[in-house]
């Protein structure tokens, strides 16, 4: 790729009057080989197994397969249909997407890993929540994957994405950034707004842990994804606004590397501590160990 920064992106994007999605499709049919068309193809197609993630998990009565959690996507879809949410009806939908996605990937269903499994529900829920909002058609959200794509290269390869490395900080805060720089974009935002979004997010997840309850991505990873999406939408609005990221970007993803770096390995997706070893989370643990003994937990 001709960056390894978001500055780098944001400078070339505005060198030659391209979007980071137009950006990102070039380089990757460049690096792959293949046709722009090809390439576009390919991301549209993982575009149509997220909005099926999406119908799923709002419409089967689902469960995970540790029975801890299901049907959360469907109770929240269902509240902000009846009831005025208080965060508003498209931020309802998108944390109902989000929890519904997840849902899914507990259940053993098709998701997209974006940027990880852990935290699969944030860009599709709101991808198709926008959708939904504005009537774009899918070639635009696919646009928008392209751009989320490039956010998410830049994170990887300049600090964590995995849970196991850097905490719930690298999952569910690069989704958070990624959605949100996206979002800025399919709105008509410039990169650099689009830049400043990612960071926004990204300060104000720094330091999650990362402690799933029997080492499984339900709880608390579901609920985070639910909430991520909400805050996406929070952190492309002010983006949108002309708020910056008075640490440029660059650095705050450097902090996250600091952070994660540092954050103990007990929480660290180990289930060694945070909410894992809680009375409760202990209790459910044995509980899961007793109904699989064949389990690996």
């Amino acid at each position: 790729m001709r960056f390894r920064t978001l500055k780098e992106l944001s400078a070339i994007c505005a060198e030659e009057s391209l979007t980071i999605g137009e950006l990102m499709l070039a380089e990757q049919a460049k690096e792959s080989g293949e046709s722009p068309e090809a390439v576009f193809g390919q991301m549209a197609s993982y575009y149509q197994v997220m909005k099926d993630a999406v119908r799923k998990g709002l419409e089967s009565k689902l469960s995970s397969r540790s029975g801890l959690v299901g049907g959360d996507g469907r109770k929240m879809s269902e509240y902000a249909a009846l009831e005025e949410p208080s965060v508003g009806d498209w931020a309802g939908k998108a944390m109902a997407y989000a929890l519904a996605v997840s849902e899914i990937n507990a259940s053993m269903g098709r998701i997209v890993a974006t940027p990880t499994a852990g935290s699969c529900g944030i860009i599709p829920g709101v991808f198709v929540s926008s959708q939904e909002r504005f009537g774009w058609n899918d070639d635009r959200l696919v646009r928008g994957l392209f751009a989320a794509g490039a956010i998410g290269y830049v994170i990887a390869n300049n600090s964590f994405i995995s849970g196991a490395e850097g905490g719930c900080q690298a999952e569910v805060g690069s989704a958070i950034g990624m959605a949100a720089g996206a979002l800025v974009e399919l709105r008509g935002g410039s990169p650099e707004q689009a830049v400043h979004a990612v960071g926004l997010a990204l300060k104000n997840t720094l330091g999650l842990i990362c402690d799933p309850v029997a080492g499984l991505v339900e709880v608390p990873c579901i609920v985070r994804n639910g909430l991520g999406a909400v805050n996406a939408l929070a952190a492309a609005d002010m983006g949108l606004a002309g708020v910056r990221s008075v640490i440029p970007t660059d650095e705050v993803i450097g902090v996250m590397l600091e952070v994660g770096s540092r954050m103990p390995g007990e929480h660290r997706e180990t289930a060694l501590g945070g909410l894992a070893q809680t009375p409760t989370g202990r209790k459910l643990t044995e509980q899961i160990k007793a109904a699989r003994p064949s389990s690996s937990l």
